[in-house]
């Protein structure tokens, strides 16, 4: 199955013409795009002691799903913002969206239109047969088709994880989801309201610690609010490369970095007990959070049973 085999939005017009309308999501009620491992919707609660009142620029080097943006745009949607990702696929997401908002939709729509009136089995096909043509195709689409097609995929995934593999050409190959969307693939005014939001912000590809570079060292001062997320000790990498304790050590002393420059910067991480952050700590505040995972990293039983796994977070504060 080939997209040029789709029929297009227009065979569906009675169909869409019976759906319920959107209501139009504020500030206040917008979220993450997609679902992402590390994703920190559930952890901004228990940071919530340590993150700032107020601030007026804000740098996320690695943006991920975008969760902590989501609660610093909330927080002060008049502030300027800079975001970046060592993934360039899901930053090229946020740039369609940001400056191509009407032809991201068009392709979109039709892809959600064709797939929402196909059965399960027919579904499968369809994901496979398009997350092929992502993976090899993708050359002849606009930037834009090419992000709305992944943003497509993502939504109809599995569960937030990004895998790539030798079948997919090295590009996005997770498998297909559990395929039971009722009336929608998206949620379009979450995506309009990300549109506004992106207007705020300067979006950058590439190596983490290149941020400071390529942004003015005035922007980063006393009323900076900086949040790094990298991959976590001993947890699988998103990023192509193995995250190793080189890499945590050149994430901590970015922090010391922008701690010199006078901004307020949080950094998240998993505390696996050997004592590795505290040995950096450097006079930064460390606060552990304990917590549950319960999904992904659980524990096998013999009896086949399985019971959720419990961690450690670790946020390392660096302020003046």
């Amino acid at each position: 199955m080939s997209y040029h085999d789709y029929p297009g939005p227009q065979n569906y017009e009675s169909y869409w013409s019976d759906m319920p309308k959107h209501k139009k999501v504020t500030a206040n009620r917008m979220k993450p795009l997609f679902m992402w491992a590390g994703g920190k919707t559930r952890m901004i609660k228990k940071y919530a002691a340590h993150l700032p009142d107020t601030f007026d620029y804000y740098i996320e080097p690695f943006v991920g799903a975008g969760a902590m943006f989501v609660w610093a745009y909330q927080k002060n949607p008049e502030a300027t913002f800079v975001l970046n990702d060592s993934n360039e696929s899901i930053m090229r997401v946020y740039a369609a969206i940001k400056s191509d908002i009407e032809l991201f939709l068009d392709r979109l729509d039709d892809l959600s239109h064709y797939y929402l009136v196909l059965g399960k089995p027919e579904r499968k096909e369809f994901y496979y047969a398009l997350r092929h043509e992502h993976a090899y195709d993708y050359e002849k689409w606009t930037e834009t088709d090419e992000a709305a097609t992944l943003y497509f995929l993502m939504k109809t995934g599995f569960n937030g994880i990004w895998q790539i593999n030798q079948n997919t050409n090295g590009r996005f190959g997770t498998p297909c989801g559990l395929l039971n969307q009722k009336d929608k693939v998206y949620d379009r005014d979450n995506v309009m309201a990300w549109h506004h939001a992106l207007q705020r912000c300067t979006l950058l590809s590439g190596d983490f610690a290149a941020v400071l570079p390529k942004i003015r060292h005035e922007l980063v001062h006393r009323d900076t609010f900086v949040f790094l997320d990298p991959p976590y000790r001993g947890s699988f990498t998103q990023y192509g490369v193995d995250f190793d304790d080189d890499m945590q050590q050149r994430v901590v002393d970015f922090l010391n970095d922008t701690k010199e420059l006078g901004a307020y910067t949080l950094m998240s991480n998993r505390d696996v007990g050997d004592g590795f952050f505290e040995d950096r700590a450097s006079g930064n505040e460390l606060v552990r959070f304990d917590i549950t995972y319960t999904a992904g990293r659980r524990k096998k039983h013999e009896d086949g049973t399985y019971t959720a796994k419990k961690a450690r977070e670790i946020l390392m504060i660096g302020k003046n």
